[in-house]
């Protein structure tokens, strides 16, 4: 699967992409807010997750900000199932495009594409001390359940506590917009 919106193309990562995604996301101030990424991440770990089996059901993209000659690698998102069963969106942003939006847009993009799957609802969290990803998650949507849980991070080496947030997309069968 592939969209573009504005100014990014989303589409799946190919194995020649590990040179370029593991120079994007090699900063520790990103993979530390993840929750799967390992650090430190190098050209082994992109060519791991590259190659690693995907969910046919819910798609994972690597972003590209969309220029005059080859895309830039700007980040990545996607779904995910959670334990629960649960759809949970997720993304990151290299640091050098931090603040210029890219995380709203492809969240907007990501909407739609769970809106086109049939995913009634998703949930997203962020580390507390990631308050720039929680506000992404509210302009895209999603409100807080009130709930905080601690969440393994790879990169930290153990658990941070995060803020767990939900949107639904659609309204459950048998039940009518009011």
């Amino acid at each position: 699967m592939f969209a573009r919106t504005d100014r990014l193309l989303l589409r799946p990562g190919w194995a020649e992409d590990a040179p370029a995604l593991a120079k994007a996301i090699a900063d520790e101030q990103i993979v530390r807010n993840l929750a799967t990424a390992p650090w430190p991440y190098g050209l082994a770990e992109a060519q791991a997750f590259l190659g690693a089996p995907k969910d046919p059901v819910l798609p994972t993209f690597l972003l590209f900000r969309r220029t005059d000659g080859a895309p830039q690698l700007v980040g990545g998102c996607g779904f995910g199932r959670r334990p629960s069963g649960n759809v949970e969106l997720g993304y990151w942003i290299a640091r050098a495009h931090w603040g210029q939006g890219y995380a709203t847009e492809a969240g907007r993009q990501l909407l739609e594409i769970a809106r086109t799957l049939g995913l009634p609802q998703l949930e997203a969290a962020h580390f507390l001390d990631n308050p720039a990803s929680g506000r992404v998650l509210e302009k895209l949507g999603f409100t807080p359940t009130g709930l905080t849980a601690p969440r393994h991070s790879c990169a930290r080496g153990g658990e941070a506590t995060s803020r767990l947030m939900t949107l639904r997309l659609a309204e459950p069968e048998g039940r009518m917009a009011a």
